[in-house]
């Protein structure tokens, strides 16, 4: 994509562009909430669209001039819609946080009780940490998993802490877990408690869309909330569904607007809208089902290179492993040397972590984006060694020679402009 305007009136914002560009170009995204959009997306995104004002909703705005506004919106519901088997949609959250938030103050007064993943076990901040200020107007109890081996879910815990502390919401979800999660079983407990169910999908809406993950909505929950990129290969943003109960849905579109945001982002509702379309079509499909086979060749690599796996390995797209134990280095440490190779992927706390954050006992990576550019196991499992190799030799040469292996490689699989 080419900034001729910007390369005249601003050399310095032109200049970091285009190396940002370059380096994506020339290195792989193995952050799992990380992906390239296509042309279509950026377009929409650049858009006349960003000059207007459209505080309401389509047909009930606040301000004139809504004719095209209001089709934008209606499009990007409609197609929402369709990809989730939702009733209703709710395309406003500019992003995940935002939706998460918002959610929480239409379904729930301060002080009412959230049950959801403890984020050393894989949760969300925005799922009740304490660092967070929405965990000082309502109460979190959270739930972990019962074997870090394996990945399985204590749902006994669940249960009993439900049945104790009776929350408003129980919320399945996550931002650092690599398995699937047994909706139907956070459902019952939900019934059972006469709570509401919500499944923040943000990591997997794409693998749900693909059908390569299952859907909360065909296992009796209420809501779902979502960002649009990662998986799902759109704009940075957020959404919200429901699947049937329109009384949750009118309060959500209250919570959202005049609630909790202004005007929408018109630009950005369009570019989720093409986004969405592009997720509907038949090659999507195939896409999705490749993010988790990649994601399960990479996982074999580690294991057969005896490097500890939090929950053994992957369901999904995302993988966790303990660098600490299985190379004597810190999350930190593997994220610069693999950085330095071209590799980027994040530092990440694996549960019960006794390091600090921002230099904690593991990585987490992914697929997405490596799969939107083509790779399919073989690849993968090639970056999975040379993730391997730089991890344990860890000298300069190694990662020198990787680097412009990885650049060869990428280079071989450029981004892709459309996925039509």
């Amino acid at each position: 994509m080419e900034y001729p305007h910007l390369e005249q009136d601003d050399t310095e914002i032109y200049s970091a562009i285009v190396g940002e560009e370059k380096r994506q170009a020339e290195g792989l995204e193995l952050i799992p909430s990380e992906n390239y959009v296509s042309l279509a997306v950026r377009e929409a995104m650049a858009s006349g669209l960003t000059n207007k004002y459209s505080e309401g909703y389509p047909g009930k705005r606040y301000y004139g001039g809504q004719e095209f506004t209001d089709q934008v919106e209606l499009i990007a519901i409609d197609r929402a819609k369709k990809l989730f088997g939702a009733g209703f949609a709710n395309v406003q959250p500019l992003g995940g946080a935002n939706a998460n938030i918002a959610l929480y103050t239409a379904l729930m007064q301060p002080g009412d009780t959230i049950l959801g993943m403890d984020l050393s076990h894989g949760g969300h901040l925005t799922h009740g940490h304490p660092v967070t200020f929405i965990s000082k107007i309502y109460n979190f109890v959270r739930y972990k998993m019962k074997d870090i081996e394996t990945g399985e879910i204590d749902y006994d815990e669940l249960r009993e802490t439900a049945l104790r502390d009776k929350p408003k919401v129980i919320l399945g979800g996550f931002s650092a877990y690599p398995r699937e999660l047994d909706w139907a079983k956070i459902s019952a407990i939900a019934k059972e408690v006469d709570a509401l169910a919500v499944a923040d999908v943000a990591h997997i809406a794409g693998l749900i869309a693909g059908g390569s993950q299952k859907n909360p909505f065909d296992y009796g929950f209420d809501v779902l909330t979502s960002t649009t990129h990662k998986t799902l290969r759109g704009p940075r943003g957020g959404l919200i569904l429901t699947k049937d109960n329109e009384e949750i849905a009118k309060k959500i579109d209250k919570a959202i607007f005049p609630g909790f945001q202004g005007g929408p982002h018109m630009h950005q509702i369009a570019a989720k809208a093409v986004a969405f379309k592009e997720a509907l079509q038949p090659s999507f499909k195939n896409y999705a089902n490749q993010v988790v086979k990649n994601a399960h060749a990479m996982a074999e690599v580690f294991k057969e290179a005896d490097v500890r796996l939090i929950t053994g390995g992957t369901d999904n797209h995302l993988i966790l492993a303990d660098v600490l134990k299985s190379f004597g280095i810190s999350g930190g440490e593997a994220e610069t040397l693999l950085d330095a190779a071209g590799m980027t992927l994040n530092k990440n706390a694996i549960a019960d972590d006794t390091r600090k954050p921002l230099d904690p006992s593991g990585i987490r990576f992914g697929t997405p984006a490596m799969t939107t550019r083509g790779f399919t196991e073989t690849e993968s499992k090639a970056v999975a060694e040379y993730m391997v190799e730089i991890l344990q030799k860890r000298d300069d040469a190694t990662v020198a020679r990787v680097r412009e292996e990885i650049r060869t490689l990428a280079n071989a699989h450029p981004i892709p402009e459309s996925f039509n």
